[in-house]
């Protein structure tokens, strides 16, 4: 077989301007993609993001930029690349089913940083779990519980359900119910309740104290108290109160009522 050294030289310089066109396209595509993540970033930086989601979306516009000038670069050089495509998006999407979870979990962990529901150090309620936020990342945040038990929960239901968080406000409402006998002074009760309330720094004077009859039970005369105290009291005002009318109550001649029943049996 011979080779015509026209066609050769033909197909040389060919092949050749295309590579130095191939190679000119990578080195300035790089440069521009390297120059759109930078201000994706200071964007991001500008507008206060937080750090871990930062970090995530600036690879993730680093990585498909540079994907794109690949890809580019290949076209340029002669690749046919209709078929590459293609059998590129089907490989994304066999991924994309199999990891249809995780690409939630993903959604769900850029979701909460972005719109912030929660912060580290937050206490929340979810799925089922109560806890101090420790950790947020991509896929999972992290809680630990107060008997210190380490919590992993995915961030795609959490993103997605119902969510309580403690402490985003600076006050909580601290509400009781407690019970007096039938025949009890209730006026007593209400003065040394108040004078329980009062005798507590930790209780706020604004919102007002609230005292009031709640229910006439079965057993025994409920009344309701709901007072304000700051987020960080709340526990320990709620169990201080508790213990305190406990040992009150009987003292003031104020008794507890315990549920009964009385049984009458007839004899025939």
């Amino acid at each position: 077989m011979e080779f015509d050294p026209t066609t050769l030289t033909q197909f040389a310089v060919d092949y050749g301007l295309k590579s130095l066109a191939a190679l000119a396209t990578l080195i300035v595509g790089l440069y521009i993609a390297n120059f759109i993540k930078d201000l994706v970033i200071k964007m991001m930086d500008r507008s206060k993001v937080d750090p871990s989601l930062r970090s995530f979306l600036s690879s993730m516009v680093s990585l498909l930029l540079k994907l794109l000038v690949y890809i580019t670069a290949l076209g340029v050089l002669g690749v046919e690349m209709t078929s590459f495509v293609a059998l590129l998006g089907a490989a994304g999407l066999a991924v994309g089913l199999a990891l249809s979870g995780t690409l939630q979990n993903f959604a769900g962990g850029v979701m909460i940083l972005l719109f912030k529901p929660f912060k580290v150090g937050d206490f929340i309620e979810a799925q089922a779990y109560v806890g101090e936020v420790k950790e947020i990342q991509i896929f999972v945040t992290i809680l630990t519980t107060p008997d210190n038990k380490t919590v992993l929960i995915p961030n795609g239901p959490l993103a997605n359900g119902s969510l309580i968080n403690y402490s985003t406000q600076p006050t909580r409402r601290v509400d009781w119910t407690f019970g007096i006998g039938y025949g009890n002074d209730l006026d007593k009760a209400y003065a040394v309740l108040h004078q329980l309330i009062a005798a507590d720094d930790r209780i706020l004077k604004d919102p007002e104290p609230f005292v009031a009859l709640l229910a006439l039970a079965d057993s025994s005369v409920n009344i309701v108290v709901r007072v304000w105290v700051s987020a960080a009291d709340y526990w320990a005002v709620f169990f201080r109160m508790n213990e305190t009318v406990y040992k009150t109550f009987p003292q003031q001649g104020l008794s507890i009522p315990i549920p009964q029943m009385h049984v009458h049996v007839h004899k025939d």
